[in-house]
């Protein structure tokens, strides 16, 4: 089971006794606003979820690195982080990195310094070699915390993703080991 530590933060895999938090979560509109693809409808749906990431951690070949982010000193649940194995190469793992945190933790660095441990584990602990994420572009917030971990841009597309009925731009970042070492 992976734990780590930050400054505020307690990081951990997700255990079946996170699933109120975790469908409070993924249910919530304004959250999942920019995820409308794993937002679920119904407690059912999050714990199947829930579930398939849980059974995956006991997996010899591990694909869903899904962790429960928690205030260390009052042991409140803030959110989600975690990456999803795309692909194993002689290099290392290639990764696709995504977060999500309750709206009163928003804009108070949480992410970002959950991100910064969430990265150092992966280059240090599980042979990953690239991580890749993105976001809808109007979704500021969240391009912000991959710029101050110190990923790049890799790529905008323009009307790419259909999001409340419109065409919007996609912006996609990547940091690579040899990278970040720097």
């Amino acid at each position: 089971m992976v734990k780590l530590f930050t400054e505020r933060l307690i990081i951990r895999d997700l255990t079946i006794d996170d699933l109120e938090n975790h469908h409070k979560l993924i249910s919530n509109n304004n959250v999942m606003k920019y995820l409308q693809d794993i937002k679920t409808n119904s407690i059912e749906e999050s714990k199947e979820n829930l579930l398939k990431a849980i059974n995956d951690i006991k997996s010899e070949d591990r694909k869903l690195y899904f962790f429960l982010i928690e205030d260390k000193f009052i042991n409140e649940f803030i959110g989600e982080i975690g990456y999803t194995v795309i692909k194993n190469t002689l290099y290392g793992k290639l990764v696709h990195l995504g977060y999500f945190i309750k709206e009163k933790y928003w804009n108070k660095g949480y992410v970002t310094e959950a991100l910064k441990r969430v990265i150092e584990f992966a280059f240090e602990e599980d042979n990953v070699y690239r991580i890749s994420t993105g976001c809808i572009k109007e979704n500021v917030g969240s391009e912000k915390v991959m710029q101050k971990n110190g990923f790049i841009k890799e790529a905008e597309y323009k009307e790419y993703i259909l999001h409340e009925g419109k065409l919007k731009d996609r912006v996609e970042y990547r940091l690579l080991k040899n990278e970040w070492k720097k």
